[in-house]
């Protein structure tokens, strides 16, 4: 975990320089959200959070930051003074880590100083960007696989050491149910799993003395990995010769695909096993697999047990990156009682920000599932059991009536005057509370190809000071 304040885009500090130069370190309140869902999705499930405050706790400038900012000649003396013992003293707030969350709206919520919240800008995109990418990808592969198995099997293609540790967190709170990552597996409390490579069977002599090798030694958890030579006319012949033995044992056994046409395989494969007198033999199958994949082989009937998922799961695949962003919503300078809300313009009305101090709700069916998202303006409350009126924050003239029959606030403060309050939930809660939100989101935001775009919308009061701000916006010559 990277503590150092150095961890941080250098225009950050150029700017801390300039605003604690110009005696304007006001307070301010910034927000991480992020534009729009990843892979054309429906929904995206928030990870990250609990090592980003662990870290937050700890950030700091080491005395050797201090003599390399120096040697660079455009920091003054008294400023680096003032940053080499920084340490954060403001309030964050945030959504639980686990909850499916939406576009646009704050995940996390920051109250500092304007130096303070410059320096934690670069860490929470890059905490929470990573995480929840990882996680939503995972959430979707479980999702297509019916809440299958799914391992996580990514180490070797993550992007360095960090991120896989970090992608293999993501991936077990997404829905994976262990890894292949022994690090990760120590140091988070994750299933440790794993079989055997090819490198094992071509070691010995045949493979029918490699499969019983490897049975002698772990009669409890043999996997045979069967596509070394043939799938069909070797690996399947000898992993049944094997698994018998194990059967007569009383123990069970099961083979590995990662290679060739999966569906074809692991159905002839069954019938294999099946006829072999192994109905209980596990099937698992690696090699490349994604969401639409894993959807396709289980929408026709593949007969797969356990899906082994790497480079897609722990690298977001053809999607790089979240777009999360990092937005000042409101300020307040020295001696200023009220906070000055504020927002970024645009000509695309799309990428306009929110203003002020903010609390999400969510609003919730009676069934207990999800019906909309909505913004507030930090003491707005909404009521259950109540008609109200909410607005689309880009287009004014699309709104909805609802009746909550549940209201959820989704912020809830962590860290107080630089202290960490509240609970801190163990990754098997993060994990379970994410499965529980996954559950309670409609289907039809969960479909891989269009999904349905669930509702983020405005209360009244938080429409009506965005349109003043717009009215009231500059206005510029044009040349």
């Amino acid at each position: 975990m990277i503590c150092n304040a150095l961890f941080s885009d250098f225009y950050e500090l150029t700017m801390a320089q300039g605003f604690w130069k110009k005696g304007n370190n006001s307070k301010t309140v910034f927000e991480m959200f992020f534009r729009s869902n990843p892979f054309k999705g429906g929904y995206s499930v928030f990870a990250g959070l609990e090592p980003l405050l662990e870290t937050i706790k700890n950030f700091h400038f080491e005395k050797s930051d201090i003599y390399w900012l120096k040697s660079l000649g455009i920091f003054e003396k008294d400023f680096l003074e003032f940053i080499a013992g920084f340490k954060f003293s403001g309030n964050i707030w945030a959504m639980k880590e686990g909850s499916v969350v939406f576009p646009n709206e704050p995940l996390i919520r920051i109250e500092a100083d304007a130096v303070e919240a410059l320096l934690l800008e670069g860490l929470i995109l890059n905490m929470i960007n990573f995480q929840t990418l990882i996680a939503t990808k995972t959430a979707r592969i479980w999702q297509a696989s019916k809440k299958g198995a799914i391992m996580e099997f990514g180490l070797r293609r993550a992007q360095g050491n960090d991120g896989a540790m970090s992608a293999t967190r993501a991936a077990y709170i997404g829905g994976a149910f262990g890894t292949s990552n022994s690090l990760a597996a120590k140091e988070l409390g994750i299933p440790a799993l794993g079989t055997m490579a090819h490198s094992w069977i071509m070691s010995f002599k045949n493979e029918e003395d490699a499969f019983q090798s490897y049975a002698d030694i772990y009669p409890d958890n043999s996997i045979f990995l069967i596509d070394t030579y043939d799938t069909l006319r070797s690996g399947i012949v000898n992993a049944i010769k094997v698994g018998k033995r194990l059967q007569e044992k009383g123990k069970n056994f099961g083979v590995r695909l990662d290679s060739g046409d999966i569906y074809y395989l692991s159905k002839d494969v069954r019938k294999r096993l099946d006829e072999a007198g192994c109905p209980n033999a596990k099937i698992s199958v690696s090699n490349e697999l994604t969401e639409e994949i894993v959807e396709s082989l289980v929408q026709n009937n593949a007969p797969i047990d356990s899906w082994g998922v790497g480079t897609h799961m722990v690298t977001g695949g053809n999607e790089a990156s979240l777009t999360g962003v990092y937005k000042m919503a409101a300020r307040k300078n020295a001696g200023e009682a009220e906070w000055t809300p504020v927002m970024k313009f645009s000509d695309n009305p799309a990428k306009m920000t929110n203003p002020a101090c903010k609390q999400v709700w969510r609003l919730y069916n009676a069934d207990g599932s999800f019906k909309a998202d909505v913004l507030t303006l930090e003491d707005e409350k909404i009521e259950e059991g109540i008609e109200q009126t909410f607005y689309h924050p880009a287009n004014d003239y699309q709104n909805f009536t609802f009746t909550p029959a549940k209201v959820e606030a989704l912020l809830e403060k962590r860290i107080e005057n630089g202290k960490a309050v509240g609970k801190i939930p163990s990754l098997k809660e993060i994990k379970a509370y994410a499965e529980k939100q996954l559950d309670s989101l409609d289907y039809t935001s969960k479909r891989l190809l269009n999904p349905h775009i669930y509702k983020v919308s405005l209360s009244e009061k938080m429409r009506n000071l965005k349109q003043q701000l717009i009215k009231n916006k500059p206005v510029f010559p044009i040349h």
